[in-house]
């Protein structure tokens, strides 16, 4: 959801005082009646979750509504505020338009409206409720124990029986850390290599947003090289780029067309040359897992990322050349303009080539936090290729998967064992550990990495948002914030809860050779609802 910047009131003359005058007195007569019930929101929004005390009081399930608010303002409100976010985790913008509008939703990340009318509504807007983490602590360094900090044998004995659940399959590991101070307070295999699956786009976040920056934006142009007539669609590499009629603030193809035809008109020109530029990334565009409705052949232009179903996240049928196909629309939007031109082909614009016009994608914070939320490989895969351009690696496969690694390196995470081949986790020879995914969850919340908050803020919200949408509608809705992870026969969560005395925690689940996805997934959505519960000292 792309939200306008607020503009302050401005006053336009005696007839606006008037009627503020007029208005005064009902608008103190309104707010003296909706104290009483502003007051009873407050409360009932405190969290209802049953505190986890001991091992024989695992019984979790059942909580009231409230927590549902409460848990989406706990689990954003403790994210430390810095850079282009409030204390909230949210823009101010966004939050103070969502509440004007008396829309429901919180931290709704620009997510579809539900229509399985059979899970929890998106809890109400509100104003911070508890203040973020002061700049004091840093989330990577061990410090000493902090006051309320859950105890590892407390933790062991609530989460070990739960993650020997036979639907965990034979292989599975787990971590526990505290964000404030970093400091790992339960760890099962923490150590171990699995497949990681889709919580791979955790890493592929946290490397594209140190290298590039989380105000970085790509741009596709439209290039005219001079006494050719030639016009070039130059890709940037903006997974995001869309040729449907209203972009919803994602660069658009359409006004970039119309932006070219009007330079074009300018210098008496109505027919061209068209061709397109893919050169910014390089290697195979297919993924080793062949051709695949998860993902489309990554290229540095594309429309929609291919799909040819009108979808914008999941599983679609895709075009086999998405820079042709694009090119191909851009050229009809030129059309509808007056502009003429040839069938397009590949090419590669000169360093004399002229740009007419162009289009950026919003910042890379948003990119993160759509790719987070609904798993979406292919804008994945483009950062990982961004990641390695940005680090001067070839722009491939291979070149992203170093890239990621060495910039993890750089940020100091524990890289023992691990080892990344692409930027979506689709490839089964990924490897990940338990103890990596909670370090990078920690990174992400460090004071002093605020270019790295949209990987939490980017997370799904159980029941609400992505591919929790549809978990979590009997357990720990809104509470728990993850990134899920499947393959056949892996299961991997890995994300953020607050518990009952207010620490924010980071978890990380792996299990492998799994033999039915929905038993794991119930197992493993049972551990974070736990540790959401555990008061466990």
């Amino acid at each position: 959801m792309v939200v306008p910047e607020l503009r302050p009131w401005r006053v336009a003359g005696p007839h606006v005082a008037r009627v503020a005058a007029a208005v005064r007195p009902r608008l103190a007569r309104a707010a003296t009646v909706a104290r009483p019930r502003v007051t009873r929101l407050a409360q009932a929004a405190k969290p209802q979750l049953r505190r986890v005390t001991r091992p024989n009081t695992i019984k979790t399930w059942q909580y009231t509504a409230g927590a549902a608010t409460a848990g989406l303002a706990l689990a954003a409100g403790v994210v430390s505020a810095a850079g282009p976010w409030d204390a909230t985790g949210q823009r101010t913008a966004e939050r103070e338009w969502a509440a004007a509008q008396q829309r429901t939703g919180g931290a709704d990340h620009g997510r579809t409206p539900r229509t399985n009318t059979g899970g929890p509504r998106p809890a109400p807007s509100a104003p911070t409720v508890l203040t973020g983490l002061g700049g004091a602590t840093t989330a990577v360094q061990a410090g000493p124990k902090a006051p309320n900090l859950p105890g590892g044998k407390a933790l062991a004995g609530v989460l070990g029986p739960l993650l020997k659940d036979p639907g965990l399959g034979a292989r599975h590991t787990a971590s526990v850390v505290d964000v404030a101070t970093g400091r790992p307070l339960y760890g099962a295999g923490a150590d171990q290599a699995l497949i990681p699956a889709s919580t791979t786009k955790i890493a592929t976040a946290v490397a594209a947003l140190s290298a590039l920056g989380a105000d970085h934006r790509f741009t596709t142009r439209a290039a005219l090289e001079p006494d050719t007539r030639e016009l070039v669609l130059v890709g940037g590499g903006d997974p995001t780029l869309t040729a449907r009629p209203n972009a919803g603030g994602w660069a658009g193809l359409r006004a970039l067309a119309a932006d070219t035809a009007a330079a074009l008109h300018k210098r008496g020109m109505r027919q061209v040359t068209l061709s397109y530029d893919t050169t910014l990334f390089t290697g195979p565009q297919v993924h080793p897992i062949g051709v695949n409705p998860n993902l489309a052949p990554v290229t540095a232009l594309t429309a929609d990322e291919g799909r040819t179903d009108g979808s914008s996240s999941g599983p679609a049928p895709r075009v086999a050349d998405p820079a042709a196909d694009a090119t191909r629309k851009f050229a009809d939007f030129l059309a509808q303009h007056g502009i003429k031109t040839t069938a397009p082909g590949p090419s590669k614009a000169t360093g004399r080539a002229q740009t007419l016009a162009t289009v950026s994608s919003p910042p890379l914070s948003a990119l993160v936090e759509r790719m987070l939320t609904n798993s979406d490989n292919d804008i994945a895969e483009v950062l990982a290729r961004q990641t390695a351009v940005a680090t001067g690696q070839r722009a491939d496969f291979t070149g992203g998967g170093r890239a990621i690694e060495a910039q993890l390196k750089k940020l100091g995470l524990p890289l023992a064992g691990a080892a990344f081949h692409d930027g979506s986790g689709l490839d089964r020879a990924d490897r990940l550990t338990a103890g990596l995914l909670t370090a990078l969850l920690a990174k992400s919340g460090d004071p002093a990495r605020p270019e790295l908050r949209p990987v939490l803020t980017g997370l799904p919200v159980a029941g609400f948002t992505g591919t929790l949408s549809s978990r979590y509608a009997d357990g720990a809705a809104g509470v728990v914030r993850a990134k899920t992870g499947t393959l056949t026969g892996v299961n991997t969560l890995a994300g953020t809860v607050v518990d009952q005395d207010g620490r924010l925690l980071a978890f990380a689940f792996l299990s492998s050779e799994t033999t039915d996805p929905a038993a794991a997934q119930k197992a493993l959505d049972k551990a974070a609802t736990t540790l959401a519960s555990c008061g466990c000292r």
